[in-house]
């Protein structure tokens, strides 16, 4: 399965025509995660993971990229499995674009522990609706305490429909499949963009964590403004907030192939795919046109 996939990757980024990208550069930047969790009875209202996440993007050209992020604890009341600095992605992706379809190929490091190849494609019916896929050939891989790993065994996929209000600025979404450790689900999205910031709220349900609910915030941060040179300097380009009404760690996960990857800007090059929320006004307008 995994060298069929490979093979299918490789085939279309040898075979499918792309358009022009802007000049190569590499983008060093800089974030933070907030983890807590209240399932121990500790004294303490919640436990505490915060984690900076320093990383890299080099824009290659021609719809390819290299993008890397660590991992460095900065207060953890998770535990020791969670104490060490280490590398957290280590992506290669391509972007294709055939007509109105959108493909993305990556393989690597990616999120969740997880390390493989992935496919995602986006398919703009109309102004209002879209679907979109994701599959995903994957292993475990861990570098929390030493080299720990798998063979990559694991077959995810996510099917999904997106209507979009652009009067309101409101997109709703509807996806299922099956997730990396191996549950099935589904999960209903209603989301509300405004300038800079994403709000949203979701229910869900899966054949091992049952029901579940919460809320998401999307908050895309400043400098809005931004010069692109060979080398740049600048903070992670958004902060994420989900909330859940139970915790389940375990249930109805997929990891992601970039550090930025986000509910408000999606996977692929806002200027090539003109629909949702990328028709909005840019977060990061740049001199001579958008980022």
């Amino acid at each position: 399965m995994g060298r069929l996939l490979l093979a299918v990757m490789g085939g279309l980024a040898t075979l499918m025509p792309t358009k022009a990208q802007e000049s190569p550069h590499l983008d060093i930047f800089a974030g933070a995660e907030l983890h807590y969790r209240n399932i121990h009875y500790n004294n303490r209202l919640y436990d505490l993971l915060v984690n900076l996440t320093p990383g890299i993007k080099w824009q290659m050209g021609k719809e390819w990229q290299v993008a890397v992020q660590g991992i460095v604890p900065v207060v953890n009341h998770y535990g020791e499995r969670y104490k060490k600095v280490r590398l957290n992605m280590a992506v290669l992706s391509k972007e294709l674009y055939v007509g109105k379809q959108f493909l993305k190929l990556s393989g690597g490091l990616f999120s969740q522990e997880r390390y493989g190849l992935d496919v995602k494609w986006v398919f703009p019916l109309n102004d209002w609706l879209a679907v979109d896929a994701q599959v995903g050939y994957t292993g475990y891989c861990s570098m929390a305490r030493d080299w720990e790993c798998s063979p990559m065994d694991r077959l995810t996929g996510l099917a999904e429909a997106r209507v979009y209000l652009g009067k309101y600025d409101t997109e709703l979404r509807l996806r299922g499949g099956r997730f990396i450790y191996e549950d099935y689900g589904v999960v209903g999205e209603c989301m509300r963009h405004f300038k800079h910031c994403t709000v949203g709220v979701y229910a869900q349900y899966g054949d091992q964590g049952g029901k579940n609910g919460g809320f998401k915030v999307v908050m895309m941060i400043p400098p809005y403004k931004r010069k692109v040179r060979k080398v740049n300097v600048r903070p992670a380009s958004n902060s994420r907030l989900t909330y859940s009404i139970w915790s389940t760690p375990y249930a109805m996960r997929m990891y992601n192939t970039d550090p930025e990857e986000n509910e408000r800007e999606g996977w692929f090059d806002r200027g090539k795919l003109r629909w949702g929320s990328n028709t909005m006004v840019p977060d990061f307008p740049k001199k001579g046109g958008e980022l």
